[in-house]
């Protein structure tokens, strides 16, 4: 399996940032991004840049991946996750629009 790590970029080369996650700095592939600006965000996968994020976004990735990482090591989850408990379960919106018409399947 493949995470995906929030990056911010530190310069741009071309196709070629150097970014960080905060604890390390690589150079990540922005070829299927295009362009973004010293200080966007990126969720990079494998050295590759895969989405462009804003900083919220980035934010709460990050705080999820960081819970994941103090329950692997023993430690309590915390609000890693409070952006999802804040709010119920939702559906994605081709389902929900299909849901809202009444919608059903056999």
């Amino acid at each position: 399996m493949c995470v995906g790590v929030p990056m911010q970029i530190l310069s741009v080369d071309g196709i070629a940032a150097r970014a960080t996650d905060g604890e390390c700095e690589e150079v990540i592939d922005l070829s299927l991004t295009g362009p973004v600006a010293v200080g966007g965000w990126v969720l990079s996968f494998l050295g590759a840049a895969r989405e462009v994020l804003d900083e919220d976004e980035a934010m709460k990735i990050k705080a999820a991946l960081g819970g994941l990482k103090n329950l692997m090591q023993g430690r309590d989850l915390g609000d890693a996750f409070a952006d999802l408990e804040e709010r119920g379960p939702q559906l994605p919106p081709h389902l929900q629009a299909a849901l809202d018409k009444g919608e059903t399947t056999a």
